[in-house]
């Protein structure tokens, strides 16, 4: 996603969370101050993504969550031999869109089955084929 789309979209979900915790105005300012939005009356499109986020940040701690795109997907339901492996793969999207700021479809894992594996889906990974799967993943993570 360009830069301008996705800090449109960070922009939103502040506001959406703004609305959900039921935040004051001035309680909403303060905390943009504290991430470093400037002026008499700060402003969220003032500040860069990064700030942003950490504004996101702070709102998922005070109780916010998210929540996940239509198009997320739903969750494959495993073989019990691979329900542990599934659940490792849900983990790391989870930290991937809390570390972006959004959450991350399991189309994206599906992608990475389609590319490691050349495998369609992850729910028909074979226990070899998700371990790779989870390499990518954790590769991924240590790079961002």
């Amino acid at each position: 996603m360009p830069a301008p789309d996705r800090k449109k979209a960070l922009i939103t979900k502040v506001h959406i969370a703004k609305q959900q915790l039921g935040m004051a105005d001035d309680d909403y300012r303060d905390m943009l101050r504290r991430h470093g939005a400037m002026g008499e009356t700060p402003s969220s499109r003032d500040m860069t993504i990064q700030q942003i986020s950490g504004v996101l940040n702070e709102m998922i701690g005070k109780g916010w969550t998210p929540s996940a795109p239509r198009k997320a997907g739903r969750k494959p339901s495993p073989a019990r031999s691979k329900a542990a492996q599934i659940a490792k793969i849900e983990a790391l999207l989870t930290d991937k869109g809390v570390r972006q700021g959004s959450p991350v479809p399991w189309s994206y894992a599906d992608a990475i089955a389609s590319r490691v594996c050349k495998v369609a889906r992850v729910e028909w990974c074979t226990s070899q084929q998700l371990g790779k799967v989870i390499a990518a993943l954790e590769y991924s993570k240590k790079r961002t």
